[in-house]
């Protein structure tokens, strides 16, 4: 528990809140709605493979399979960014051999490095059950965009936590798929969002990575 609490927290320096998983992109006052999508994006997309990971001995083949779902050049840098540092902040932390392995591995690249398979890897090795994984997964998912919301000057940081609190069963329902979901289940859900958030190195100023 006291592991799982501190890998959620803000405090942990992965450099999470440097992106808006394309909310600056769209541009859009709705922000609920686009968490909504977005939530059940990461259930088809990222949960099956956290989940692959949390059960493999080696990432090598995951992290190729995450590379070659990502045809968006945001998400792909994004996704390679958020789990080289969740790898190499995790690995400095904990010390764990095989996640100290793998950290030079990512350093190497012998493979990319990517969030998904990274964040599952994580949880094996430090004990945190599949379950908890995904928990943490989605909250930080949500944490981070209503956090780039408030940024942008979307919402408010009471709205945002009123926001949060009215999300928890679009959160129960994803956690349950998750459960039943596998790597051949892979599926983009929300082409349109991602279409947008390919389009963020264009705009004229922007405050996020991707």
């Amino acid at each position: 528990m006291w592991r799982l609490l501190q890998l959620a927290d803000s405090a942990f320096p992965t450099g999470g809140f440097a992106h808006s998983g394309g909310l600056e992109a769209a541009r859009t006052t709705k922000v609920e709605p686009f968490i909504v999508e977005a939530i059940t994006a990461t259930s088809h997309a990222s949960l099956p493979i956290i989940g692959a990971a949390w059960h493999a001995e080696d990432t090598a083949e995951l992290d190729a399979f995450t590379a070659a779902t990502l045809w968006s050049h945001v998400a792909a840098r994004a996704s390679r960014t958020q789990g080289r540092a969740w790898i190499d902040v995790t690995a400095r932390a904990f010390g764990h051999p095989a996640l100290v392995e793998l950290r030079r591995r990512v350093i190497a690249e012998e493979q990319p490095g990517h969030l998904a398979p990274m964040f599952g890897a994580v949880a094996r090795a430090l004990g945190i059950t599949r379950d908890d994984a995904y928990v943490m997964f989605l909250h930080l998912t949500v944490r981070g965009l209503l956090s780039a919301a408030v940024r942008l000057g979307s919402i408010g940081p009471t709205e945002a936590q009123a926001i949060h609190a009215r999300l928890t069963p679009v959160l129960d329902q994803a956690l349950a798929l998750a459960r039943t979901v596998t790597i051949s289940d892979v599926a983009q859900t929300s082409p349109i969002a991602e279409l947008v958030q390919a389009g963020h190195d264009r705009l004229y100023s922007r405050l996020f990575q991707s």
